[in-house]
C-alpha cells in the first residue's frame, strides 16, 4: 500500500470500525492532498489537528518547542491561560514545518 498499512486497515478506517494511528496521518493527508479532518475553530484543536497531521506526538512536539508535554497537552485543551507564549511557539514551529514541506513540494 502507498502509505504504509494494509488493505484490512484501510477497509476499518473507511468504515468507521478503526481510526487511524499517528504514524499513518501524515502519508494519508498526502495521498489525499488535503486533510480529512476539519479542525474544531478553536486555537486547542486546530494546534492538536496540526500537530497530529505532521505526525507528532506530544512528547516529540512539547520537545521541539522547549516545553514539557503537559504544557501541550494543557494548550490542546484550550487552557493557554498565562501560556500564550508557549501557544505563539507551538504554532510557529508548526508554521515552519508547513513552509518546510512546501519548499520540498515546490
Amino acid at each position: 500500500m502507498l502509505i504504509g498499512s494494509t488493505e484490512c486497515s484501510v477497509h476499518l478506517w473507511e468504515t468507521n470500525r478503526t481510526s487511524p494511528t499517528l504514524p499513518f496521518l501524515p502519508k494519508i493527508i498526502e495521498f489525499l492532498g488535503y486533510c480529512p479532518v476539519n479542525p474544531i475553530d478553536t486555537p486547542g484543536r486546530r494546534l492538536l489537528w496540526a500537530r497530529l497531521c505532521n505526525g507528532l506526538s506530544q512528547s516529540r512536539m512539547a520537545k521541539a518547542i522547549g516545553v514539557d508535554p503537559n504544557t501541550l497537552w494543557r494548550l490542546e485543551k484550550g487552557k493557554w491561560e498565562g501560556r500564550q507564549k508557549y501557544l505563539r511557539m507551538a504554532i510557529g514551529f508548526l508554521e515552519a514545518m508547513a513552509a518546510r514541506r512546501a519548499g520540498e513540494e515546490g
